[in-house]
């Protein structure tokens, strides 16, 4: 591609694309580095947060049919890393059986840290 067809192809580029590329982009990276795409990478799990985030702040700039396109992928990785991101934190103790019931202190601790994380998921504007 010579400079002058550089030029035309750029004269033709609308942002709305540029942001539905970048978007799809994030998208297949936040997969990837959960795991999904190829199963010999380590997880990366602060990457995939990262390009969740990234779609999460282009998707008001996008058109309607654009919103439309990216809401589901998206909600995909957010259900995808939430379950990653909760079975990172349990560890390898979660895998050795069935923990004791909680007492009532524990219960009502792990009641406000639901709320707390249901407070941070994110949901498309409209629901």
């Amino acid at each position: 591609m010579n400079e002058d067809e550089i030029r035309e192809a750029l004269k033709k580029l609308r942002v709305e694309d540029v942001l539905l590329q970048t978007a799809a982009t994030l998208i297949d990276l936040a997969a990837r580095r959960m795991g999904l795409a190829e199963e010999d990478e380590p997880k990366q799990l602060d990457q995939a947060k990262l390009a969740i985030e990234g779609i999460r702040a282009l998707q008001p700039l996008m058109t309607e049919e654009q919103q439309a396109a990216v809401r589901e992928p998206l909600s995909q990785l957010q259900m995808t890393y939430a379950r990653e991101a909760q079975s990172a934190a349990s560890g390898p103790e979660a895998a050795s059986g069935p923990e004791p019931a909680p007492g009532p202190e524990e219960k009502a601790d792990d009641e406000a840290e639901r709320a707390k994380a249901r407070s941070k998921i994110w949901t498309p504007p409209g629901t």
